[in-house]
């Protein structure tokens, strides 16, 4: 017996709310003799990194993720002079009490930090919600197939031939920028976690 297959797409977008911030900080020194830069540099990062221990983050949240050395030149009448070497140490910080990201910002900019790149939100048990999206979306993809039989006037087998998992979004990312005047506001609002499914039924 011949069975035709209808492939339909389903899809489900779940709102959480994040409960982890991570804070991307830069310390950046520039100066003429490169010892010098990359002297101040570290004092500079290692203050500010005692400052973060000192706010409870334990040291296992606060990883280097760059440390670039450039030198720089200007362009005077077509000659290239040299203007001294700028240093990068860049780190990311783990802020698992996510109402205290503001304070880690003000801290970390009091103490040294001339760069916030940017702050990611995201959950612990982001595998959990995964899976309740991606249950939504074959419930989607059926529901789908269903509408498009009854339309049809056929019936179409209870249980797929073929489920392919398509996408997962991960969470959003988004800029920030620290004042010390006063707390900084971080609103995380809520991310969204995403799946997609492709389901194939014979009808």
């Amino acid at each position: 017996m011949y069975y035709r297959v209808m492939t339909v797409t389903g899809i489900s977008n779940l709102s959480v709310e994040p409960d982890v911030a991570e804070v991307q900080l830069e310390v950046v020194t520039e100066g003429m003799e490169l010892s010098q830069v990359q002297q101040e540099n570290a004092n500079t990062m290692n203050q500010v990194i005692q400052a973060l221990l000192q706010l409870g983050i334990a040291r296992q949240n606060i990883q280097t993720t760059t440390y670039t050395i450039n030198p720089k030149y200007d362009y005077v009448d077509g000659t290239q002079v040299f203007r001294g070497y700028e240093v990068t140490n860049a780190i990311t910080v783990k802020v698992e009490m996510i109402d205290q990201a503001g304070i880690v910002i003000d801290t970390a900019v009091q103490n040294g930090i001339n760069r916030v790149l940017n702050i990611q939100f995201t959950v612990k048990d982001k595998n959990i919600y995964y899976k309740q999206a991606l249950s939504s979306a074959l419930k989607d993809a059926y529901a789908k197939a269903q509408t498009l039989a009854e339309t049809m006037q056929i019936g179409i087998a209870p249980y797929p031939i073929k489920i392919t998992e398509k996408t997962s979004e991960a969470p959003i990312a988004y800029k920030a920028y620290a004042t010390m005047e006063a707390v900084t506001p971080i609103e995380p609002g809520q991310i969204v976690i995403s799946a997609t499914v492709e389901a194939q039924f014979q009808y």
